[in-house]
């Protein structure tokens, strides 16, 4: 059985979903209401899951009136992100973290993440270190350049 954290998150990733501007709005009450579980495990799982580096952005106030704002970054920004962290010296298992994360955020596929993960493990010890920098940015880039 999940934890309360892990249906936090998955109530609040399925209101995201079904918006089309990748943006929500709720109140921690009414989640706690559906969840069954008290509004500060719903700030927990907002200051641990749903951060900036993850591909949140929240803002959210207290009290009477309170509200929490989701929105998720634009895929331009993770991406680039991405890119931006990938150097001769990036170790295997950080380029694998990377792509987790993508399919974890369903930007892409398990079928596409394991092709990627395989290409990379085979590919990491094989090319000089510029090479494999070339190579793994270029995945990047076409995964960008297709979601």
């Amino acid at each position: 059985m999940s934890n309360i954290a892990d249906l936090i998150e998955e109530y609040i990733l399925r209101r995201l979903s079904s918006e089309q501007n990748r943006k929500v709005e709720l109140r921690r009450t009414d989640i706690a209401d559906k969840i069954c579980c008290a509004p500060s495990q719903i700030s927990y799982v907002l200051n641990t899951r749903f951060t900036l580096k993850k591909g949140f952005v929240v803002e959210s106030r207290r009290g009477l009136g309170g509200f929490i704002r989701i929105a998720q970054v634009p895929l331009d920004f993770i991406y680039q992100d991405m890119l931006d962290k990938i150097a001769e010296n990036t170790e295997l298992d950080e380029i694998q973290r990377m792509v987790r994360y993508l399919l974890q955020r369903q930007l892409i596929q398990t079928r596409e993440a394991a092709i990627v993960m395989q290409f990379f493990t085979f590919a990491y010890d094989k090319l000089e270190a510029a090479e494999r920098t070339r190579m793994i940015r270029s995945v990047f880039l076409t995964l960008a350049n297709f979601s």
